[in-house]
């Protein structure tokens, strides 16, 4: 049976969380998104972008690639209208990544710069792509992993749940097995942690839990600059004993 544990920290240096995720099982469906935003706007759009998904799926009972495609058209409207209403929360955007989980398959969606790892046994099969200038300009204009590190526009998005212009969503389709393990995250995680060390933890059989206290561990011990969330799915029948987490 494919479980999931999610787990969000503020970090080391932010003073608030604008982080959300969500959990619901029985349906297969995992969200995490990381808000943007001037005072409480960016927790809002997080919070609105992840219960459009949620509510959408509890009102459609197909679970396939459309419909989650749909859902991120619906929450990118939510947010959309509600930044219209409130001037105080014009701006506001999230960035968005989805896990949808049947019997057989794992539909994978996002938006921005929060990101889905898929790996089957020990090997990584798949990393969502980041919607960022540094990824979709920067590595185009061959410009060094080095001056990318260091460039002004590394955190820059080329598009969010919420934001006005073209707004495109990812999406991917994979074969979901008993060795299955998913882990979603916001770049609090992928920021600060190399995909060696995020490998080294997922590909591991301990529990959900235990493996995600391990990543938020891992980036605040990098700093922890951002808020650090994270998900992680997998077959808990194949799941070791849990280990005690590390204390936060």
């Amino acid at each position: 049976m494919v479980r999931a544990f999610g787990f969000t920290n503020i970090g080391c240096v932010r003073r608030n969380n604008e982080d959300v995720f969500r959990l619901a099982d029985d349906i297969g469906l995992y969200i995490v998104a990381d808000g943007m935003g001037g005072a409480q706007a960016g927790e809002i759009a997080a919070s609105l972008a992840t219960e459009a998904v949620l509510d959408h799926f509890r009102q459609n009972p197909e679970r396939d690639l459309s419909t989650l495609c749909h859902a991120f058209e619906r929450a990118h409207s939510e947010v959309s209208a509600a930044a219209a209403r409130d001037s105080a929360l014009r701006g506001m955007g999230s960035t968005l990544v989805v896990a949808l989980c049947d019997d057989k398959s794992v539909f994978i969606a996002n938006v921005g710069d929060s990101r889905a790892y898929v790996f089957q046994g020990r090997r990584r099969e798949y990393i969502s792509p980041d919607q960022t200038w540094v990824n979709e300009v920067g590595r185009q204009l061959g410009l060094s992993t080095e001056q990318l590190k260091e460039h002004p526009w590394r955190h820059v998005l080329t598009t969010a749940i919420g934001c006005e212009g073209h707004f495109r969503v990812n999406s991917v389709t994979l074969p979901l097995n008993a060795d299955t393990r998913i882990l979603l995250c916001t770049d609090g995680l992928h920021d600060v942690v190399s995909d060696t060390d995020i490998g080294n933890i997922m590909t591991g059989s301990c529990s959900p839990d235990w493996k995600c206290h391990q990543l938020v561990e891992a980036a605040r011990q990098a700093g922890g600059p951002d808020n650090i969330t994270v998900i992680v799915v997998q077959d808990d029948g194949h799941t070791a004993p849990r280990k005690k987490s590390p204390e936060q």
